[in-house]
């Protein structure tokens, strides 16, 4: 082969050999930080369902769980909705779990 068809397929491949590192490192930063969040999301689930299988607590308060988790409103909510915990229905930032407070049937 000539010199000039080895240089192509030489940049060639350094194009596809990098796009395809950039790519693994991407997914594996992503995959450490997900692995992160999961390790330390597990003890805060574990509070909350220590908290809402409470028999001396029909209803939680939001407020009340976020203090107790150390964490913000959207990461309660969040983690709230992953052990099978739902909202009141009267608008009241008040929570439960399902298996406690099933959803009302309707007629």
């Amino acid at each position: 082969m000539s010199d000039a068809i080895w240089i192509a397929f030489i940049g060639f491949s350094g194009a596809v050999i990098g796009s395809l590192a950039t790519l693994a490192g991407t997914w594996l930063g992503h995959y450490l930080k997900q692995k992160t969040e999961t390790k330390k999301d597990q003890p805060r689930k574990d509070l909350l369902l220590n908290l809402l299988n409470d028999k001396a607590h029909e209803w939680r308060e939001l407020n009340t769980l976020q203090h107790v988790i150390g964490a913000d409103e959207a990461t309660t909510k969040r983690l709230l909705i992953e052990i099978g915990a739902r909202a009141s229905e009267d608008g009241k930032p008040i929570w439960a779990l399902i298996s406690r407070k099933p959803l009302p049937r309707k007629p």
